[in-house]
């Protein structure tokens, strides 16, 4: 979750046609809906007809890597993409994804959301073992383990596939295309998002949120399940699983800040869970003032919610210049700082005088909040209540969201009273993590960001993860 100059970062988006003539259009409808999740790079690989596997990509937003001309050269049925945002490995074209392979036994794709957190140990043993990396994704990684375990052509590719799952450890939601079908494989732990569609009389539709759907009128199958390789071809759709140990531990940041508040996750509207902890977020922290106002866009919301619970106006109090990218792209901290100036802005006439309550999403570094804090205060706010829907962030994330120190979180070494004061508002406080469950009307989530109880194997506590040198 990297939230550079405060903003929580998005990790990536996939997104995959069967069975659709010109399979690559739908794609980029479906990769510019997941914009949201990655504006660094984008890519499509198509199968045509003819089995070939033709590949497009660049750096910059879909609109701006595809126009029709290239999209009219990827011919076919079959197709996935990919939209980036660097987690592992530098923002660089070598890292933009879908990634081709060419092997001997069948050239596949691949496109990755989320981190593995195995992967120096993986990359040194295939180093070692005569492996050549095109990138420093750590995406690239799967690939090899699957290339390393195909030299017999008898053996069918999801034998490879499944030995190769089995020995990544980590958050993802990898796409594979060959020429023949598109495999679609959902991590153990059940991290990160993939759900399954239905398009025209015989065409599928994979992608990291439910939102991409709608936009071409596919029809929601399910999830994917932890743990599950989902196989689409001539045949149909078949299941299987290469793992028996699953859980469901949803990054809770995809319900709190990633996801499209119109996608649904495991059977949870977006929005609805938003809405929802903003109700949970007055019950447990009200606040005695005139109106509430949400931080675009992703708060609004936990700001509706509260306001509905409150009895207060939701007020449009800020508004948000929607020609400005998301700070969090901007490359240096002198950039993203602009940036936070030049994305938002406060309604005089609406918060002047007036006791304002400010509901935002999180908090990782501080940056945001605190100028949007001094914003209002610059716009006659008589006071500032920052209420945020999730609960402090303490700890770094491995799993494909971008922060990777204490040092980047405010909240890691400091009392609450110490970030009210930095922050400049009269009052602050966090939403529990209880509430959570109780707004995903579920029993497991991934809190680690939160409380530091890391769901893999490597990292299942803060004190393992400081041993190994990652703090």
């Amino acid at each position: 979750m990297n939230r550079q100059g405060g903003e929580i970062h998005e990790e990536c988006g996939v997104f995959g046609i069967f069975g659709v003539p010109d399979a690559a259009n739908l794609v980029y409808y479906g990769l510019h809906a997941l914009q949201h999740r990655g504006q660094e790079g984008c890519g499509i690989v198509a199968c045509g007809e003819d089995g070939t596997l033709r590949r497009i990509k660049g750096q910059g937003l879909v609109t701006e890597v595809f126009d029709e001309d290239k999209l009219g050269s990827l011919p076919g049925s079959m197709a996935i993409g990919h939209v980036r945002y660097s987690t592992t490995g530098a923002s660089t074209i070598e890292n933009v994804q879908p990634f081709l392979f060419h092997h001997n036994t069948g050239d596949f794709a691949l496109a990755h959301n989320g981190n593995l957190v195995n992967s120096s140990q993986l990359r040194r043993y295939l180093e070692d073992n005569g492996s050549l990396f095109q990138s420093s994704s750590d995406s690239e990684i799967l690939a090899h383990l699957i290339r390393k375990d195909t030299q017999d052509r008898k053996k069918p590719r999801i034998i490879a596939i499944k030995a190769a799952l089995n020995m990544i450890e980590g958050a993802f939601a990898f796409l594979i295309l060959t020429s023949h079908r598109i495999y679609a494989c959902r991590d153990k732990h059940g991290l990160r998002p993939l759900s399954l569609g239905r398009i025209g009389e015989n065409g599928y539709v994979v992608s990291s949120e439910t939102c991409a759907f709608d936009v071409m009128g596919a029809e929601f199958i399910r999830d994917i399940e932890p743990g599950e390789i989902v196989t689409i071809d001539r045949q149909g759709v078949r299941s299987s699983f290469y793992s028996d140990f699953r859980h469901h531990f949803m990054c809770a940041m995809e319900y709190i800040y990633f996801s499209r508040p119109d996608s649904d996750i495991e059977g949870c509207n977006v929005h609805n869970f938003r809405k929802l902890s903003g109700k949970l977020l007055f019950r447990e922290q009200p606040a005695d003032a005139d109106i509430v106002v949400g931080v675009p866009d992703s708060s609004l919301s936990a700001a509706m919610g509260y306001a509905e619970a409150a009895g207060l106006p939701y007020e449009m109090g800020l508004v948000k210049n929607k020609y400005i990218g998301r700070t969090f792209i901007q490359p240096s901290q002198e950039m993203r700082e602009k940036g936070v100036k030049m994305k938002m802005s406060a309604v005089k006439t609406v918060v002047g005088g007036k006791r304002v309550v400010l509901i935002d999403d999180s908090l990782v570094r501080g940056t945001t909040s605190k100028r949007i804090v001094s914003m209002l205060r610059d716009a006659g706010a008589s006071e500032v209540h920052l209420r945020l829907a999730s609960p402090p962030i303490t700890r770094p994330c491995f799993y494909g969201v971008d922060i990777s120190t204490y040092d980047e979180l405010i909240c890691a070494h400091k009392s609450q009273e110490e970030v009210r004061k930095i922050l400049g508002a009269d009052s602050l406080a966090f939403l529990s993590e209880e509430a959570l469950f109780e707004a995903g009307r579920r029993s497991e989530l991934c809190l680690a960001c939160f409380n530091g109880h890391y769901p893999t194997y490597l990292y299942q506590s803060i004190e393992e993860a400081n041993k190994d040198g990652k703090f």
